[in-house]
């Protein structure tokens, strides 16, 4: 029978390698990942007490998200995706509506409103370039002081005309120039301004609501631009009941370039493809229009 092998005793004390050491500053709320914040704000909410998590939301809106970029972010992405649903549900037909912010084409954020985790990046941008998104914030900053207030107190009652405003005349509008941006860069006759300060030509999806297409209102299609075309950012909307409007906006004066009629029942894509091929024509009696 052989004898057991000797044991493994090095003469030396063996030593460490030298790992080479690295001087971290301490984490900060600027510093700190976005799902860490994301996690954080969630973690401010009491389980089960609808009240104070109301209070909570009413605090994220008044004080949290204005202490900096990366909690406003955090904060804002709350905000959005636990109101969106009653604001949905107050769109009144014919009226459609697609609140989700929206970035430049070519920016490092344009992934942000098709990326399934929104706060990807902490250098998130602030402004949606998606109009509607504003009239969403407006109504999340009006909603939770109204929830607060009848919280607090059985004598105050929420006002309808304080919501009648952002869905009579504001979300319609701003859902329009949406659509008109949308519709108006398949058409070669709006241009959007990138990251880069020029207009690409680019595949975007866009809405479109015709006949053979994908039953989420969406389609593939390749965007042409133009010398020619309108600035988005100098162009608005003049909206009522009976009849639509473009107003462009120069250094110079403010005009309405663009009118054409409405009905109540009619749909806000129909209007903004009546916008678009009105527009198209006024481009080319005035081809030298010199905004840019």
């Amino acid at each position: 029978m052989h004898p057991p092998p000797p044991p493994y005793v090095l003469p030396d004390p063996v030593s460490p390698p030298p790992f080479p050491s690295q001087s971290r500053p301490p984490p900060t709320l600027v510093t700190l990942p976005p799902h860490l914040l994301l996690r954080m704000v969630y973690e401010t909410f009491p389980p089960g007490q609808v009240q104070k998590q109301r209070k909570v939301l009413y605090w994220l809106t008044m004080s949290l998200r204005l202490v900096n970029r990366a909690l406003y972010v955090a904060c804002m992405h709350v905000l959005r995706s636990t109101y969106l649903p009653a604001y949905a549900s107050l769109i009144r037909p014919p009226y459609t509506s697609d609140p989700f912010p929206l970035s430049l084409p070519d920016s490092p954020f344009a992934s942000y409103a098709s990326s399934s985790s929104p706060l990807s990046s902490p250098l998130l941008p602030l402004q949606s370039m998606q109009r509607e998104t504003r009239v969403l914030d407006l109504y999340i900053a009006l909603k939770v002081r109204e929830d607060v207030w009848a919280d607090d107190t059985e004598l105050h009652l929420e006002r309808e005309e304080s919501f009648k405003d952002l869905f009579d005349l504001m979300q319609p509008r701003a859902r329009l120039e949406d659509l008109v941006r949308a519709y108006g860069r398949r058409e070669g006759v709006v241009s959007v301004m990138s990251s880069s300060g020029t207009t690409p030509i680019v595949s975007s999806p866009c809405p479109s609501l015709k006949k053979g297409e994908s039953s989420n209102g969406r389609s593939k299609v390749t965007i042409r631009t133009t010398n020619q075309a309108l600035p988005f950012h100098a162009l608005s909307v003049s909206f009522s009941p009976r009849s639509v409007g473009i107003v462009l906006t120069t250094r110079e004066r403010k005009r309405t370039i663009v009118q054409v009629p409405r009905t109540r029942e009619e749909t806000l894509e129909d209007s903004a493809r009546k916008l678009v091929r009105e527009l198209r024509g006024w481009i080319a009696a005035n081809p030298n229009h010199g905004v840019r």
